[in-house]
């Protein structure tokens, strides 16, 4: 079966193809598909005729999509609804992956599927705009994932890593709560669905929650990061982390207050389990010491 992966050379798009083992999946560069281009995507897809789809590659940069809201909606809109499209037109499953921002953080309590999105920023609304084209196809299954992290890529693990070993004191906000979750849990199910799909089930058609736990605030995780990197002598000393509020560490983009997703339907409804990022972050952090 031949698989499209887009966002091949991504966090979760590289744990795919790590795992890919006899899948047959297709990830093809910028060059070849560009997704800010319909025109690129359609003459890829007219040429290579994918049976499945995975809709991975987005545009990420939260603050960045403020000054290029254009290019983020070409991205994380329109490039899904062409691939809403042709899935309609192969009869090809896609799966596909959003975020937690498309909700403002407001609510007291963890997410879950049934509650109205409301972003707050341009990330969040062109990426709320790509589940409904990916609604549009007729076999569509949407998974929302959270502060996703690993061992390639910009995430939050490699960036405390980076600025963090060069400080005696970093200051970490504290209330924004989430679930951080490793690329390598969502590979594993992103390739549960494909393999479930190749012997012959039916994937469901809808919106799923599958964020990690347990819920923490960025200045937990951050200490976690450096507690676990010290004692691997992965780094020599961890700076003292400092909780501070989201005022004192202002962005262009506002970040939800409160992340979590209640993945238990995902676990119900798909057999999905909710990932423990802690294994994923040993595991990015062996990685991270091996290269």
């Amino acid at each position: 079966m031949r698989i499209l992966l887009t966002g091949g050379s991504g966090q979760v798009g590289r744990e795919v193809l790590q795992r890919s083992g006899h899948r047959q999946i297709l990830a093809p560069d910028r060059q070849a598909m560009d997704l800010s281009s319909v025109d690129s995507i359609r003459s890829w897809l007219d040429r290579e005729q994918p049976q499945l789809i995975l809709s991975v590659g987005a545009y990420t940069a939260v603050d960045q999509a403020e000054d290029e809201a254009e290019l983020a909606y070409q991205v994380n809109r329109d490039a899904v609804a062409v691939l809403a499209e042709y899935a309609n037109a192969r009869k090809a499953p896609l799966i596909h992956l959003s975020t937690d921002y498309v909700f403002d953080g407001s609510k007291p309590a963890p997410y879950v599927e049934s509650d109205t999105p409301a972003p707050s920023g341009v990330y969040g609304a062109s990426k709320l705009a790509g589940e409904v084209a990916a609604q549009q196809a007729e076999q569509h299954l949407i998974l929302r994932v959270s502060w996703v992290f690993g061992a390639k890529g910009a995430n939050f693990v490699r960036t405390m890593l980076r600025i963090g070993t060069d400080r005696d004191q970093l200051n970490v906000v504290d209330d924004q709560i989430g679930g951080p979750t490793w690329a390598g849990h969502i590979a594993e199910h992103l390739c549960t669905l494909v393999d479930r799909h190749e012997q012959g089930q039916t994937l469901p058609t809808g919106l799923w929650h599958c964020g990690g736990a347990p819920f923490l605030s960025w200045c937990e995780f951050a200490t976690t990061i450096f507690r676990q990197a010290t004692d691997m002598e992965l780094i020599e000393r961890a700076p003292d982390v400092m909780p501070i509020p989201s005022s004192e560490y202002p962005t262009k983009a506002q970040r939800p207050a409160n992340s979590r997703l209640d993945s238990s339907q995902a676990r119900h409804a798909l057999g999905l389990e909710t990932p423990d990022w802690r294994i994923g972050l040993e595991e990015t952090l062996n990685e991270l010491r091996a290269s």
